[in-house]
């Protein structure tokens, strides 16, 4: 049968991208085939990625594959993929969106290590097929604590499986749109993020979508309910008016010439890169089949040469860095034990000088003890007398009697060993006379109380 040759149209104002940089950049190189499961046919797509840019080298379509022998179009797509220069090459599979069911999961704190345990132990809530009934697979987006989940019958991946067996086509991975388009629209540039994209086939409408709310979005409407698969996902995306509404060709990097399938196109990048995709893959381990890496052997040693020689220039200031340090530690050591004795004689040092600031201390208690006693003889004259007298640390505490009690608070203030001077107690009126009991507080060198002491 002959093959049918689609030719691309032009695309419609394709959103603006960012191009991809740094070292993620140099690893976009490779070439897939990428192959799209429809009603009753099969969309490939072959392209060649290189840094930079994305070469469509060609599609085709193989229709009623279904009611076809299965050797026919194998030999098909095979000679198609000798053309394009990919003989050998398997195929990246995308299966039917309707027999995907494609959840988001939020799994923060999970270490990559767990994250297959975590994700088994809630797949069997996610889909509604019979236990041991399901093939699921799974990524972690990049940078987030979400994971893509892709389930599907174990009876349709054995199924499209051993048709492709069948076919003598090697297939490398069985995968679903979600995860081919997040991965393809990522490859050479960033993704126009936040969008809805919106594909509409056979009374279908399948929706992809991303947004700060939704880190990705995928589902799928039936009977052409185009205008409740835009209001439902953007209310699921939590996207406003003027967000932009593409379609499936506008999320893919700019290809040379444009592909008509953006679908088979978006497997066919991914599958190039693999190690740029989400390695989101039903199919069985033990069916993958593996291109020959023989022909990547010369740009590896030329690039662990490179590799080597630059280790051997950034090492050198390391090296030297590290002899200087241990150089330094070696100096510090030999000095460590100097530098201890010296803090511990300094601190002998302070603790003499402080206690002999306090026996000095010591020694002035007894001449201001006396001139204390001296002041208050002198102040209070005959007729005045005392008769009690208690000195203590911080205060004086005098008791007599004389003609005018009043005036001795002001005279005792005025004696430069004495302040705060008042009466502890009211005036007792004896005799011609006034009995007082008078506190004051004492000042000058000698007074005081020293640390921890009591008064």
């Amino acid at each position: 049968m002959a093959v049918e040759r689609i030719e691309a149209p032009a695309p419609a104002s394709p959103p603006v991208r960012t191009p991809a940089s740094g070292f993620r950049k140099w690893l976009a190189f490779g070439s897939g085939l990428g192959v799209e499961i429809s009603s009753n046919e099969l969309r490939v797509t072959a392209v060649r990625v290189r840094p930079g840019a994305i070469r469509h080298l060609d599609s085709i379509v193989l229709p009623g594959y279904t009611d076809r022998p299965a050797a026919d179009w194998g030999a098909e797509l095979s000679a198609f993929a000798r053309r394009s220069g990919l003989a050998g090459l398997p195929v990246h599979v995308l299966l039917p969106r309707g027999e995907v069911i494609v959840r988001t999961l939020a799994l923060p704190g999970v270490e990559d290590r767990d994250l297959a345990s975590a994700i088994s132990y809630q797949v069997d809530g996610l889909h509604p097929f019979p236990e041991d009934g399901a093939a699921f697979a799974w990524a972690r987006l990049p940078g987030s604590v979400f994971v893509l989940v892709g389930i599907a019958r174990r009876e349709t991946v054995d199924h499209y499986s051993n048709l492709f067996a069948e076919a003598g086509v090697k297939v490398a991975g069985f995968t679903f749109s979600a995860a081919a388009l997040w991965s393809a629209s990522r490859i050479v540039s960033a993704a126009p993020r936040p969008y809805l994209a919106l594909h509409e086939e056979n009374d279908t409408v399948e929706a992809i979508g991303e947004s700060e709310a939704r880190p990705i979005y995928s589902a799928v409407f039936e009977n052409g309910a185009s205008a409740l698969a835009r209001r439902t996902s953007f209310a699921e995306l939590r996207l406003d008016d003027a967000a932009p509404v593409l379609d499936f060709s506008s999320l893919l990097p700019p290809l040379d010439p444009p592909a008509p399938y953006p679908l088979a196109a978006a497997a066919a990048i991914a599958g190039a890169c693999p190690r740029l995709s989400l390695s989101a893959n039903l199919l069985p381990e033990d069916r993958r089949a593996q291109s020959s890496r023989l022909a990547y052997i010369p740009s590896g040693i030329l690039v662990l040469a490179n590799v080597a020689a630059a280790g051997l220039m950034l090492s050198q200031p390391a090296y030297h860095d590290r002899r200087y340090l241990a150089l330094l530690n070696r100096e510090i050591q030999a000095v460590e034990k100097q530098a201890a004795r010296a803090a511990r004689l300094d601190q002998e040092t302070r603790q003499a000088r402080d206690r002999i600031a306090l026996l000095g201390r010591y020694r002035q208690r007894s001449k201001a003890d006396a001139d204390a006693l001296r002041d208050v003889t002198n102040l209070l004259a005959p007729p005045a007398w005392l008769n009690s007298l208690q000195i203590s640390r911080t205060d004086v505490y005098l008791t007599g009697e004389t003609e005018q009690a009043a005036a001795l608070l002001q005279m005792i203030d005025g004696s430069p060993l004495f302040k705060e001077s008042q009466f502890s107690q009211s005036l007792t009126r004896v005799g011609s006379g006034e009995q007082f009991v008078i506190r004051t507080v004492r000042e000058g060198p000698g007074v005081g109380l020293e640390q921890g002491e009591n008064r």
